[in-house]
């Protein structure tokens, strides 16, 4: 890393700085102190992907979003967005959890007490869907 490091002071004034290679000097550089960080303790992640993972559903979703029709189908979006973000984040495949609320929640009838919806409350499923892989 050193050697590296070396390679790039010496070769930083001897490029273009808007080419390719300039810019990776420079990039290295700058970001010299986290590289050092992330090789010092290999628990650091290398990157940001699993934030941008997390993340990315709610861009699609934005994006989306600006194609609704009416407010009805805005909410609607936004509910079925809300279910699906609720069982990945108590671990369950997001298809069985919709599959499980769309058959059984019909069975209620239309007369039912609030608290016949706590059965269908995620972390009250864990037994009968099957978590993420």
């Amino acid at each position: 890393m050193e050697e590296l490091k070396q390679w790039c002071d010496n070769n930083l004034t001897k490029t273009a700085k808007d080419s390719a290679i300039g810019k990776a000097i420079r990039y290295t550089i700058n970001q010299w102190g986290s590289l050092i960080r992330y090789i010092d303790d290999g628990n650091i992640q290398i990157d940001n992907n699993a934030a941008e993972r997390h993340i990315k559903p709610f861009v699609i979703g934005r994006k989306n979003w600006l194609f609704n029709q009416t407010p009805r189908g805005a909410n609607a979006s936004a509910l079925l967005y809300s279910l699906v973000q609720t069982a990945v984040a108590n671990n369950l495949e997001p298809f069985d959890y919709l599959k499980h609320l769309l058959t059984e929640l019909p069975k209620l009838g239309r007369h039912y007490e609030p608290e016949a919806l706590d059965q269908f409350l995620p972390w009250n499923l864990i037994e009968k869907i099957k978590p993420l892989k």
